[in-house]
């Protein structure tokens, strides 16, 4: 069944033939199965004793609070609240040597998109690229003419349900696909391409509800390494990353697309997602652009405070962190070019001060991967190094570092890997890295040390980066299981006990 969409003469969404995307896969089971005869026969007088306390035990789970039978979704980048925290029981607490069970597999395209899980389903963008010659040069734009795509997938067995696809001639580096997370909320897919095509679909169907061009609505120029602000869904707002004279933030009503308000100017937008904050009772819209870090008044877009903060190249990309400790809030971020910051939040109206400044020995410089803070410590991924680093909160000293989880027999500069920690402070420092050389591993992070627990080889790596192989896409965590992806696959592994 195939399907145009509204509005886009060339933008489609497209229906798997036989499936019907409004109707979960459960239920279209059940109906096939009714409609072939056995489920209608009563069961004996036996057997019906027998389930009767199942159901009644079926109906009891049912009436309890979803989290209380599963957990969280991830509808969006760094997961349910943004934080990097995967709140699941029933895991292994190691990785066994054997490896991991492999769920399913899904042929996708190239893109460092991660994926979204939401209502049992996965969603997730890619690029079909129809001409030109992938060349990942860091400081020059590959054009390259293709599809920019939106796909959604069964979680259960990765059966493909819905595309929504639009021409996207491509003029960035690293040119390989779309660079954000697709944020689910309220029935409702809002998804980013690299080149500022804002699009919102209906999460069942794939429909094209409304969308934006950032380049032409808002006369933004793409950055270097394209469109990277992973879109926010707040209460009734969408916020975005967007760049151009006075509008490097924009507030879009989430239902209809309607701007709401437009804030900020710098010397480029950055690539920074949005995050929120509450410090000194107030919410604080979080939005560090090339130049500055600045929070916002969520509902106006008016400017509570603002910091310099001017890493190299325009490269402000972590999510600043923020934390509570015996001193009061505190709020970190860094980039390439050894800037980095730990900020005290002041506690009686929103403000910010230095608390201390890194320099070339301490601190850690953050890039591709999002720090966390956890205790008195700080982990994070130095794109100077290329290795993990844990930090001294209070001073900024480091602790100890080691390239093991992010680049491991090799050397060189950006090495990644994704961090997730497992539940609410974990009191062992259990943590999900995934590498950027394909591997998952399950690790203790803790002041003194790295320890790890075991990984297993998810991917290959299929793009490059300074003449090594690598996957840069962060992970989705969700009903037990871990997907990811690379330029050619999407895969679902159980992470169950």
């Amino acid at each position: 069944m195939i399907q145009k969409c509204l509005g886009h003469g060339a933008d489609q969404a497209v229906a798997v033939a036989g499936k019907l995307p409004a109707v979960p896969g459960s239920a279209a089971r059940h109906e096939r199965r009714r409609a072939a005869g056995p489920c209608n026969r009563r069961p004996p007088a036996r057997a019906r004793a027998v389930r009767e306390p199942f159901a009644l035990l079926l109906l009891m789970l049912l009436a309890l609070p979803a989290d209380a039978v599963r957990g969280d979704d991830w509808p969006q980048w760094m997961g349910p609240a943004r934080d990097g925290v995967w709140r699941e029981t029933d895991l292994i607490e190691q990785i066994p040597a054997g490896g991991l069970k492999v769920l399913w597999r899904a042929e996708v395209s190239g893109g460092y998109s991660g994926p979204a899980v939401a209502a049992g389903r996965v969603y997730l963008m890619d690029y079909q690229r129809r001409d030109g010659d992938l060349a990942n040069a860091p400081n020059d734009r590959n054009t390259l003419a293709g599809r920019e795509r939106v796909l959604c997938f069964d979680a259960a067995d990765g059966t493909p349900l819905w595309k929504h696809e639009y021409d996207c001639p491509y003029a960035i580096s690293y040119a390989s696909g779309p660079r954000c997370t697709p944020t689910v909320a309220d029935g409702k897919v809002y998804a980013l391409g690299a080149e500022g095509n804002l699009s919102c679909l209906d999460a069942a169907t794939g429909r094209l509800l409304w969308s934006k061009d950032f380049k032409k609505d808002y006369a933004a120029p793409t950055p270097l390494w394209g469109f990277c602000g992973h879109p926010l869904v707040d209460g009734d707002r969408l916020f975005c990353l967007v760049g151009g004279e006075g509008s490097v933030a924009v507030a879009f009503d989430k239902e209809t697309g309607r701007e709401l308000w437009r804030a900020l100017s710098a010397s480029e937008s950055g690539y920074c997602p949005p995050s929120i904050i509450e410090a000194a009772g107030v919410r604080q819209l979080l939005i560090w652009d090339a130049d500055k870090l600045n929070a916002l008044d969520p509902p106006t877009g008016a400017v509570l405070w603002s910091q310099p903060l001017k890493p190299a190249y325009g490269m402000a990309i972590m999510a600043p962190r923020v934390a509570t400790t015996p001193r009061g809030q505190v709020l970190f971020a860094s980039g390439i070019g050894r800037v980095g910051t730990l900020y005290a939040l002041a506690a009686d109206s929103p403000g910010a001060r230095v608390a201390w400044r890194g320099d070339p020995k301490s601190a850690v410089y953050c890039a591709n991967s999002t720090p966390f803070i956890a205790g008195d410590a700080l982990y994070g991924c130095d794109c100077e190094t290329g290795f993990l680093t844990a930090v001294d909160l209070a001073t900024g000293k480091r602790l100890w570092e080691t390239g093991v989880p992010t680049l491991g027999d090799r050397r060189g500069r950006h090495g990644t890997a994704f961090l997730v920690r497992q539940g609410d402070g974990a009191a062992d420092g259990r943590t999900w890295l995934f590498s950027e050389t394909g591997d998952l591993i399950l690790a203790r992070l803790t002041p003194t040390a790295y320890t790890e627990l075991g990984r297993s080889h998810l991917l290959d790596p299929t793009n490059e980066c300074f003449g090594r192989d690598v996957v840069w896409s962060h992970p989705a965590f969700a009903g037990r299981c871990i997907f990811a992806r690379n330029d050619r696959q999407l895969v679902c592994v159980s992470l169950a006990k």
